[in-house]
């Protein structure tokens, strides 16, 4: 098959999607299905092999993904309703002071932003940097933007949150090392684009809590400790780390084969998300309160968002499957190669680009990943190398959100910004923060 027609191939695919979506309108999971179709056809494959392209891409990166998102939106709805987001934002406040209260926000965006979805966190903590502008009548951007670079950082670069964990099983990266290295790169990057342009914008654009904001005392004592909350957290993302880690390192701690399988059991993401789920069902909902059923409609509604991101994230893997059995990865890693290009830095532009023009990062990484994918099969990687290039994905799906993502009007609505205030403040944060993860990328691929 001609290189020339490969290539054309893939960049018609997405084209159409790219159109599908902004100017048709047409959802972005039949877009990607459609799109992934149109590629297969172009490129010369058989009809019915696409449509076996198709099942298999599908069923392939659903039987992980699916599994997960869903465990992780159960787990963040039990510790929303609870109060646990709150318990972390107080917590914090009272530790760091007034003065502080920024990289509090920042501390607080990061840590909640790891099992509650970036919106939902957003809208239940944005009454607390309300109360913060009132009382200190500094400009509401000074606690705005550190809280979502907070937000945004987390859940772009550390599972369990859905983007990292969708790109990850298209690339077939280790989700401990995406953990250990999302964490790397995102805590300088919240630094830069938090707290520090945080002061710089609050500085030059004066904003105020809206008005008719009423504020209201929450009494600590009605919320679950903090301590719970932190180990709630963070105990399944420690039995993921400690399961990445031990199998890495298993013949120089010299484990036996029966201890690696039982960590490699209770470390799985399925394991430590059920076991996370079970331990938030009893210690923040049964034991303070909440009957059986109230906690089964929790847990329903939770995954009807959930579901969106699950389905996305197929029609990803259906992409994937599509320029891996066309053989494009191939000749794109062939190409790369031959250029000298970094892998990172092409996935990092292929993410941005997607994200510019369409607006949204999860489809942003997903179509990045599916590309990149089928680069790393003929380039070869190794398992840290490939989590670098989840974070150099989400690095690219951050940038420059603009007014085709809903994000930029969640933040426009809720601080009462005008729409050239939004571009200065929320739309450079989140290109510094893309950028400065992406730096964090390459330095750490110096040495992994």
């Amino acid at each position: 098959m001609m290189e020339s027609q490969l290539i054309f191939a893939v960049f018609a695919g997405i084209t159409l999607l790219l159109f599908l979506i902004l100017r048709i309108k047409i959802q972005a999971f039949l877009a990607l299905l459609i799109s992934s179709m149109a590629v297969g056809l172009i490129a010369g494959m058989p009809p019915l092999d696409i449509v076996e392209s198709m099942k298999t891409g599908m069923g392939g990166t659903l039987g992980f993904v699916a599994t997960v998102v869903g465990l992780g939106a159960i787990f963040g709805a039990i510790l929303e309703h609870s109060g646990g987001t709150k318990t972390i934002a107080i917590y914090l406040l009272k530790k760091f002071g007034e003065e502080k209260a920024p990289w509090a926000m920042t501390l607080t965006g990061f840590i909640v932003a790891i099992p509650v979805f970036f919106d939902v966190a957003f809208i239940i903590l944005v009454p607390i940097i309300y109360s913060l502008q009132k009382r200190t009548g500094k400009s509401l951007l000074l606690y705005a933007i550190p809280l979502l670079a907070g937000l945004a950082a987390t859940h772009a670069f550390i599972p369990p949150t859905p983007g990292p964990i969708a790109v990850a099983d298209i690339i077939g990266a280790d989700l401990g090392w995406v953990i250990l290295f999302g964490a790397i790169c995102g805590i300088p990057a919240v630094i830069v684009a938090g707290p520090l342009f945080g002061k710089y914008i609050s500085d030059k654009i004066k904003i105020e809590a809206p008005q008719g904001y009423e504020e209201h005392d929450i009494d600590p004592n009605q919320l679950p400790s903090i301590g719970l909350i932190l180990a709630i957290i963070g105990f399944p993302i420690f039995l993921i780390v400690l399961n990445t880690l031990s199998q890495s390192m298993a013949s120089g701690l010299a484990l036996s084969d029966e201890l690696l399988s039982v960590l490699g059991f209770i470390g799985h993401p399925f394991t430590a998300l059920i076991i996370a789920n079970l331990i938030a069902w009893y210690l923040l909902g049964i034991r303070r309160g909440y009957s059986k059923n109230e906690l089964y409609e929790i847990s329903t509604k939770s995954l009807g968002p959930a579901g969106i991101i699950i389905l996305l994230t197929g029609a990803g893997g259906v992409f994937k499957q599509i320029l891996v059995d066309t053989e494009a990865g191939k000749m794109m890693a062939e190409a790369l190669s031959a250029s000298l290009a970094s892998p990172f830095l092409f996935a990092f532009v292929i993410a941005g680009i997607v994200r510019i023009i369409q607006g949204s990062a999860t489809v942003a990484m997903i179509t990045a990943a599916g590309m990149t994918a089928s680069l790393i099969e003929s380039i070869g990687m190794e398992d840290m190398q490939k989590a670098l290039l989840v974070i150099a994905i989400a690095s690219g799906a951050t940038i420059v959100s603009h007014v085709n993502d809903s994000g930029f009007w969640l933040v426009n609505r809720y601080l009462g910004l005008t729409e050239k205030q939004t571009f200065q403040s929320w739309t450079i944060m989140t290109t510094i923060l893309g950028i400065s993860g992406f730096v964090m990328v390459l330095i750490l691929s110096i040495f992994v």
